[in-house]
Parts: C-alpha cells; sequence; structure tokens
C-alpha cells in the first residue's frame, strides 16, 4: 500500500511539474532535485536571488494546492 500511495503522489508531482513554464521548472528541479543554493539558481538564470525566492515560494504554493486537489493530505 506504502509503494502504491508513492507511485502516485511521483506521479501527481511529475505532472504538476510538466504544467509549470519550463523557468520555473528548471528553477524547481535545480533547487529541490540537485540541491543548487538560491545564488546559483540565480546566476545560472540570470536573475536575482530575490526573484529565485519568489518563484519558489510560488510554485510551492501551486505544488501545494495541486497535491491537495489531488487527494494528498498535507
Amino acid at each position: 500500500e506504502d509503494i502504491a500511495s508513492n507511485i502516485d503522489l511521483t506521479d501527481a508531482i511529475n505532472r504538476f511539474l510538466r504544467s509549470l513554464p519550463i523557468e520555473q521548472r528548471r528553477v524547481f528541479i535545480m533547487r529541490y532535485w540537485y540541491m543548487s543554493s538560491i545564488s546559483d539558481i540565480a546566476i545560472s538564470f540570470g536573475m536575482s536571488d530575490s526573484k529565485v525566492i519568489s518563484i519558489l515560494f510560488r510554485v510551492r504554493n501551486k505544488l501545494k494546492d495541486h497535491l491537495t486537489k489531488e487527494g494528498f493530505d498535507l
């Protein structure tokens, strides 16, 4: 049951990531998959640290809403 639940969660996150604009997706993946620092992400994308922080904040909120709609308890 836990494996099936983990697969469902993984699928929901992947669907969410595919729905994002490419820049938001890349920023999110760099931060939470590759564990890049805010500064490294900002340099990679030519943006300010505050813009990276803002993107990550918004994407996390969207992800929370998406997972709630998909039926996951957070």
